[in-house]
């Protein structure tokens, strides 16, 4: 069965760091590109950032580039997003998605988590 679980959200103050996990089982992510969405009420959800199938290139919205940092690691077949300098509206809940080889814009993505939730308050 192919599943993704995100892990390690929760709340932090401004200024702040978070290392979100998205764990994979039942397939595997060398294939696969990851990316990292974030939702919150009343708006569409947002391409944070992605990495491609074999982890050589990545991308960012102009929102957290520079904060955060995506990274795979094949062997425990997990991608990482480390969340840096964290602010007011980076608060949401944050998806990992799994689509095949390449990263997309749109939410054509195979496979999702559950979410979650980053609050940035203090």
């Amino acid at each position: 069965q192919w599943q993704l679980v995100e892990s390690g959200g929760g709340l932090v103050q401004p200024g702040g760091s978070l290392k979100l996990s998205c764990t994979a089982s039942g397939f595997r992510l060398d294939d696969y590109a990851i990316a990292w969405f974030r939702q919150t009420p009343g708006k569409e959800r947002e391409r944070v950032s992605c990495i491609n199938g074999s982890g050589d290139w990545t991308n960012y919205a102009d929102s957290v580039k520079g904060r955060f940092i995506i990274s795979k690691d094949k062997a425990e077949n997990m991608v990482y997003l480390k969340m840096n300098s964290l602010k007011p509206e980076d608060t949401a809940v944050y998806y990992c998605a799994a689509r095949f080889v390449s990263c997309s814009l749109s939410l054509s993505y195979d496979h999702w988590g559950q979410g979650t939730q980053v609050i940035v308050s203090s």
